[in-house]
């Protein structure tokens, strides 16, 4: 098990254009580690600097204690899952899982002992003379991860590995895939722009936007206490609802009711996950619900307070329909964000 340490590690292209602003942190050995963030986040860019397919223009990268800047990527250690599996298609899936090693110069009796072993974990056996075009989009991704497996890594890398995926299989592979990085115990960093991904993958999260780092943390701690108003809009699905709020002598009113107390004395907004909004006929808060969902454990209210628009999640036993319904706010439950700089209060 490895650690990995970035320190003020950066990447600036020769245009100019800063990919990735300097930033440092470190993942623990045996950790499972999310990147997400939208498409052109840095994400991508800073697990392909990881691997040594990308050139680190400032600071240093360390693996188990040694600084990789310089090192071949044959040379760091790590294996990598790629979106798009990168199988050899005239080789069956025994040769495909054991050809790393193969170039490795590793002898047939331990090559074809390794291939049995990431077979067996991955359910494969029955596969192994078949070619990747007769395989299924699941079964293609275990032999790319099964490839991985069998260099014995000090780091997985994974970039993206489920989104040629439909959306059942890439439930039932995630789980896969987190259940047997517990079980091997590798250091895996895993990259995605699925945040429901983040969330049930990752033992923390390192949200990205726009080249930088916007908060690192568990599931729980991004997903309760949001760093930034990007995080809180970015991270829960439906995403937080985020509202206009007033300032009156220390104390948060939202369309009139108060929520809280500050000493901030700048504009703010109020956040609000939609599972902490409660239908209370006593509520001094009155939506105008416009459409709902059912989504069979619970229905999801959409419509507006005040003139902003925002999302309620009941359960399915809720006999609220279309029209005016009055809402509380779970003790505790808002969130404040400067409006200027997005930063929570």
């Amino acid at each position: 098990m490895a650690q990995v340490t970035f320190d003020t590690i950066g990447k600036t292209y020769p245009n100019g254009f800063e990919a990735l602003k300097p930033t440092s942190f470190g993942i623990e050995p045996g950790e499972f580690a999310v990147l997400v963030g939208p498409s052109g986040c840095g994400k991508s860019t800073l697990l392909r600097m990881v691997a040594g397919l990308e050139e680190i223009t400032s600071g240093e990268l360390s693996i188990a204690g040694r600084v990789v800047n310089d090192v071949d990527p044959a040379d760091r250690d790590i294996a990598m899952v790629f979106q798009n599996y990168a199988l050899y298609p005239h080789m069956t899936v025994r040769r495909n899982i054991g050809y790393g090693l193969k170039n490795r110069g590793t002898s047939k009796q331990e090559i074809a002992a390794k291939v049995d072993e990431a077979a067996s974990l991955l359910n494969l056996r029955d596969y192994l003379d078949r070619k990747p075009s007769q395989l299924s989009g699941g079964q293609r991704q275990r032999v790319a991860m099964g490839r991985a497996i069998v260099r014995d890594p000090a780091l997985f890398l994974f970039d993206e590995p489920l989104s040629n995926l439909d959306a059942k299989l890439r439930n039932q592979m995630r789980i896969e895939i987190k259940a047997l990085q517990r079980r091997l115990g590798v250091t895996s960093i895993y990259v995605t722009h699925d945040q429901v991904e983040a969330m049930t993958m990752a033992d923390r999260i390192i949200v990205m936007n726009e080249g930088r780092i916007e908060q690192i943390g568990t599931p729980s701690e991004v997903y309760h206490s949001p760093a930034t108003e990007f995080v809180a809009s970015f991270m829960g699905a439906p995403p937080m609802n985020l509202m206009p709020a007033e300032l009156d002598g220390g104390q948060v009113r939202l369309f009139g009711a108060t929520i809280g107390e500050t000493t901030h004395t700048g504009d703010v907004r109020a956040g609000v996950r939609p599972e902490d909004f409660l239908p209370d006929p006593e509520g001094t808060l009155m939506m105008n619900v416009e459409i709902i969902e059912e989504l069979g454990a619970h229905r999801l209210l959409h419509g507006t307070l005040g003139d902003t628009s925002v999302t309620v999640q009941v359960n399915n036993e809720n006999g609220a329909g279309v029209g005016p319904i009055k809402l509380s706010i779970k003790p505790g439950a808002a969130c404040l964000f400067d409006r200027k700089s997005g930063q929570r209060l």
